[in-house]
């Protein structure tokens, strides 16, 4: 009689470590409870379906923190959360190049919005001849109009009965991004005009440029995928060394070599410039930080390169 009860508690355990190894633990949890899953690329988009979807849905971003966005390829275990998802957003504009095609597919079956691509064309910036700027998040109204809409127009789509909890949170993260707003224009309007000049390692703050007023110079282009020539490197440094800027920046998605040959190509020229600090471009910070929020994650920037700027 003992040993027919420990096989059977034994195979019971065997069965439940069998159901926590092929994923079934979380997995599993969050398609009982009737929640729906959507699926977002980049972490900006996750924490805008998080401020608007709350405790109503379930959400995962395929990027993580300090991850490249234009040469990100998806994994199996990304196919896997991508065709379970009830709702897939992603930023569109050419940013997940390598998931082009991924995602093309997935639009022909499934709920998959391109929440960038609902910014209007000439309110776009271009990159190249027949491309546009994907990094919209730079301008928080233009982000907060267009893409937070889109998110919770898609939303309120996917679960038309959680409308009313949906807009109250749309509401108060709208408010919440306005201050925002305004918390980068006061600390912009504390710096110098002379003094707006931003240098980071790639093109990412164009839209950033157009809704603050800086100069910005990137030593690669929009995409990282674009290599920075020599030519590139020794132009930048010119432009450094005769304008006498006092900090570049690092971002924490692009490896930082290219910034610190050209912090050494400067010194070349006679001209010694800092490391401003560390900006966040492609990705956020760290899940469960503030920085690994979109408001945290603005407002390190915005405070990293005043602080920098202002020496």
């Amino acid at each position: 009689m003992k040993l027919k009860r420990f096989i059977s508690i034994a195979m019971c355990l065997c069965l439940l470590a069998a159901s926590v190894s092929a994923g079934g633990s979380k997995d599993s949890m969050e398609m009982m409870d009737g929640k729906p899953l959507v699926v977002t690329t980049i972490g900006m988009i996750e924490d805008a379906v998080k401020n608007i979807g709350g405790n109503d849905v379930h959400v995962v971003a395929l990027m993580k923190a300090g991850v490249d966005p234009h040469l990100y390829k998806a994994t199996a275990g990304d196919i896997k959360k991508l065709q379970r998802a009830d709702l897939i957003l992603y930023n569109g504009l050419h940013l997940e190049a390598k998931m082009s095609d991924v995602l093309a597919k997935l639009a022909q079956e499934r709920f998959v919005v391109a929440v960038a691509e609902d910014i209007a064309k000439e309110n776009r910036l271009p990159f190249e001849e027949s491309e546009f700027d994907p990094h919209v998040w730079f301008d928080v109204m233009l982000w907060s109009n267009h893409v937070v809409k889109a998110v919770y127009d898609s939303l309120c789509r996917l679960v038309p009965a959680n409308k009313d909890a949906f807009t109250m949170r749309y509401n108060t993260y709208q408010n919440e991004l306005m201050a925002l707003d305004r918390y980068i224009r006061e600390r912009t309007n504390s710096l110098p005009k002379s003094k707006r000049v931003l240098v980071t390692a790639h093109d990412a703050f164009n839209y950033f440029s157009r809704a603050y007023g800086f100069e910005v110079r990137g030593l690669q282009g929009v995409s990282t995928a674009t290599e920075a020539s020599t030519r590139d490197m020794q132009q930048l440094a010119d432009f450094i060394a005769e304008r006498k800027l006092p900090a570049i920046f690092i971002e924490s998605s692009v490896p930082h070599k290219n910034v610190k040959a050209l912090q050494a190509a400067v010194q070349a020229r006679g001209f010694s410039v800092s490391i401003g600090g560390e900006l966040y471009s492609d990705a956020m910070g760290d899940a469960g930080t503030l920085d690994g929020t979109y408001i945290g994650m603005l407002k390190h920037n915005i405070d990293t390169i005043v602080s920098a700027l202002s020496k």
